[in-house]
C-alpha cells in the first residue's frame, strides 16, 4: 500500500444536518475503536432544532488516553453542503474529504476529494437515504483497514427492530468494500485492532447517571432541559433493573421538590437541569439549607442569560451556583472535568449531601454532558458511602430525638419519618432543636452558627487544586471544569517545547479551598486563569482568597469549547507578551 504508515492518532469529523444520523454514526465508530483497543474522544456540535441546520460529530482516536479535541482533521465526511464550505479548510496534510458530489450537487476537485456515492449505495442496500451514514462508517473502517467484525457486532447491538441491523451492515459492508478495493492507496493511516482491557465509551451525563447509581441514589425527578435531559433518560431505561424511581415532573420547581421530599423520607435523591431551571429551584435549595435535608442537583451549564444557546457550552453559572438560595447556609459545588471525574464527583456529591445534610450542586457543562470519553471500568469495591442517617438500631435506642440538636461539629441526628416511634419534624422556619418554630434571638444565632460549622468540615474534605506539571513554576495556569483536559494537553505541548509551567485545576469550588489554594498558588509570580465565561469568575474567587488581583486571563464565551492546540498557542502568546 503506497505511503503506508502506522499511526497512533486519527481525527474524524462527520458533518450534516440534524436527522441524518450523525450521532449514531459517530458513536458506532468511536465504540468500534474503543473495543479494538484504542482510546476515543468525541464532541458534538449541534443547532437547537430537530431537523436541518448544520451539525457535526468530531471524533479523535489515539493509542494513549485522549480527552481533548484538536483542530486538524484527517477524514472529513460531508453529508451536507455546509460541511464542504465550512470544514474543508480544517483538513490536515494528506487528509481526505468524503463527499457524494452527485447527491449534494457540489463541484469540488482536488487530491483531497473522494467522491463516494453514499446515497446511491444507501438506496441499493437499505432502501432509504438515511443509510448513507452507515455507508460512510463502513468506508472509513475500510479506509484505515480496521476490519468489519466489530462494526457488524455493534450494528446488531444497536439496531434490534426488524431488519435494521442487516440493512446497516449491508450499507456499511458496501462502503467498506469500496474503500478497500479503490481507495486504500489514497490514505496513509492505518489502525489495526489490538488486545486491551475492556473500556467504556460514554458521555459525561451517562457518567453522572452511573455515579448516582453507584452512590445508591434511588429517586430522580427532572423536567427536560438541554443539555441535562439525557441523565434521566438513561436512568429511566434501567430503573427496573437497579431499583430506582424516575419521574418526569411538570416543571423544574416540581422536580426539585419531589427530590427534596424523597430525600426527607430517607432516600438518596437528585434532580438535573440547566441554568434556567436552577433559577426556578432556588427556593427549594434555600429550603434544603434551612431544613438540613440532603439534596443533589446537577446543573448542566449552557450559555445564558435567558434561553441563550441551548445546545452550546458555557461556564457562567459559577457565581450563581455558589450563591443561589437566599440566606446563609452551607452548600457544596463540584465541577468535574471529564467523565471519570463526573462519575466519582457524583458519588462525592451524595456523600457530602448525606453526611453534612446540605444541598450539593454538580456544575456540569454541555461540553462534558454531550462529549464521549473512554473510561476504564471503575473499582466498585473501593467506593464507600457516607451518611448521617441513623440506623434503625440506633434510632430505636434513642431516649429522645432532637432533629436539630446543637452539636459540637454542627451535624444533628437524622431520622426519616416512621423510622422509629419518635416525632420527626422538618421545618422551613427558624426552629429550636426539636424542630418547632422559634423567634428567640439567642437561639437564632446558635442555629445559624451550627449550620455554618459544616462549611469548614466540607472544605476540609477538598483536595483541589490538583497540580500538574511543575508545582513550583513561576507561571501557573489555573482552570476548572472542562478546561481540565484541553489544559493538560496544552501544558504537555508547551512543556515539550521548553516552557516551564504548572497547572492548577479545580473540580471542588465551594466552599472555596482557600488554604489549599494559598499553598499551591501564592508563590507563583504569574497566574493565568482560563475560563469559559466573560467575567473570569474564578479570578474573583481567587482574588478574594489570595488577596491579589494581578491575574492574566484567557476567556472563551462563544458557546464552543477550548481546543488543545489553539489553547496552547494562546497560552504561549500570553506567556511571551
Amino acid at each position: 500500500m503506497k505511503g503506508l504508515i502506522i499511526m497512533t492518532e486519527l481525527n474524524i469529523k462527520l458533518g450534516g444536518a440534524a436527522g441524518q444520523g450523525l450521532q449514531s454514526a459517530g458513536f458506532v465508530l468511536g465504540k468500534m475503536f474503543v473495543r479494538g483497543g484504542y482510546h476515543a474522544f468525541a464532541v458534538q456540535d449541534s443547532m437547537s432544532r430537530i431537523r436541518g441546520g448544520h451539525n457535526f460529530y468530531h471524533l479523535r482516536i489515539k493509542s494513549e488516553p485522549v480527552a481533548a479535541m484538536t483542530a486538524p482533521v484527517n477524514i472529513l465526511v460531508a453529508l451536507d453542503n455546509a460541511t464542504v464550505e465550512i470544514h474543508r479548510r480544517e483538513l490536515d496534510d494528506g487528509g481526505l474529504l468524503i463527499v457524494d458530489k452527485e447527491s449534494l450537487k457540489v463541484d469540488v476537485e482536488g487530491p483531497d476529494i473522494v467522491d463516494l456515492p453514499m446515497r446511491k449505495i444507501a438506496m441499493e442496500t437499505g432502501g432509504k437515504p438515511i443509510f448513507a451514514n452507515s455507508v460512510a462508517v463502513g468506508f472509513i473502517t475500510g479506509l484505515v483497514g480496521f476490519g468489519l467484525d466489530g462494526l457488524e457486532q455493534l450494528f446488531k447491538e444497536n439496531f434490534k427492530k426488524g431488519d435494521l441491523a442487516k440493512k446497516n451492515i449491508d450499507a456499511a459492508g458496501a462502503g467498506y468494500a469500496l474503500a478497500q478495493s479503490d481507495f486504500a492507496d489514497r490514505f496513509g493511516i492505518t489502525l489495526s485492532p489490538k488486545a486491551g482491557p475492556k473500556r467504556m465509551f460514554l458521555n459525561g451525563n451517562e457518567a453522572i447517571a452511573l455515579g448516582a447509581v453507584a452512590a445508591d441514589c434511588r429517586f430522580m425527578s427532572a423536567y427536560p432541559m438541554s443539555p441535562s435531559t439525557s441523565i434521566i433518560m438513561y436512568l429511566a431505561k434501567v430503573e427496573d433493573k437497579i431499583g430506582m424511581v424516575t419521574e418526569q415532573a411538570e416543571d423544574e420547581i416540581a422536580a426539585v421538590n419531589m427530590a427534596f421530599g424523597a430525600s426527607m423520607a430517607g432516600v438518596r435523591a437528585m434532580t438535573a437541569t440547566s441554568g434556567g431551571g436552577l433559577a426556578l429551584m432556588s427556593e427549594t435549595i434555600s429550603l434544603s439549607g434551612a431544613a438540613e435535608v440532603p439534596l443533589v442537583i446537577v446543573d448542566c451549564q449552557r450559555p445564558g442569560p435567558g434561553t441563550g444557546l441551548p445546545t452550546r457550552t458555557d461556564q457562567s453559572d459559577l457565581f450563581f451556583a455558589i450563591h443561589t438560595g437566599h440566606g446563609e447556609f452551607t452548600r457544596a459545588v463540584l465541577a468535574p472535568g471529564n467523565a471519570e471525574e463526573a462519575f466519582y464527583d457524583t458519588i462525592k456529591a451524595f456523600n457530602l449531601a448525606d453526611k453534612y445534610q446540605i444541598p450539593v450542586i454538580i456544575l456540569a457543562e454541555q461540553y462534558l454532558s454531550d462529549s464521549f470519553y473512554t473510561m476504564d471500568s471503575p473499582d466498585l469495591d473501593a467506593i464507600s458511602l457516607e451518611t448521617s442517617l441513623l440506623s434503625d438500631e440506633a434510632a430505636a435506642g434513642l431516649p429522645e430525638y432532637k432533629r436539630y440538636r446543637i452539636t459540637e461539629d454542627g451535624i444533628s441526628p437524622r431520622l426519616y419519618p416512621g423510622q422509629s416511634d419518635h416525632l420527626v419534624l422538618t421545618d422551613n422556619h427558624e426552629h429550636d432543636e426539636t424542630g418547632h418554630i422559634t423567634e428567640d434571638p439567642t437561639l437564632r444565632v446558635r442555629m445559624v452558627d451550627k449550620r455554618a460549622k459544616r462549611r469548614a468540615l466540607v472544605a476540609g474534605r477538598f483536595t483541589s487544586p490538583q497540580i500538574f506539571g511543575n508545582q513550583k513554576a513561576n507561571t501557573m495556569i489555573v482552570g476548572w471544569g472542562t478546561t481540565r483536559e484541553p489544559l493538560r494537553e496544552a501544558l504537555a505541548r508547551l512543556t515539550d517545547r521548553g516552557f516551564d509551567l504548572g497547572l492548577a485545576f479545580y473540580d471542588e469550588l465551594w466552599p472555596f479551598p482557600r488554604e489549599n489554594s494559598v499553598d499551591a498558588l501564592a508563590g507563583a509570580k504569574r497566574l493565568i486563569i482560563v475560563e469559559g465565561n466573560a467575567l473570569s469568575q474564578l479570578s474573583e474567587l481567587l482574588a478574594r482568597n489570595l488577596l491579589r488581583d494581578d491575574f492574566e486571563t484567557i476567556r472563551k464565551y462563544d458557546g464552543r469549547p477550548f481546543l488543545a492546540d489553539e489553547l496552547a498557542e494562546e497560552i504561549e502568546r500570553v506567556v511571551n507578551r
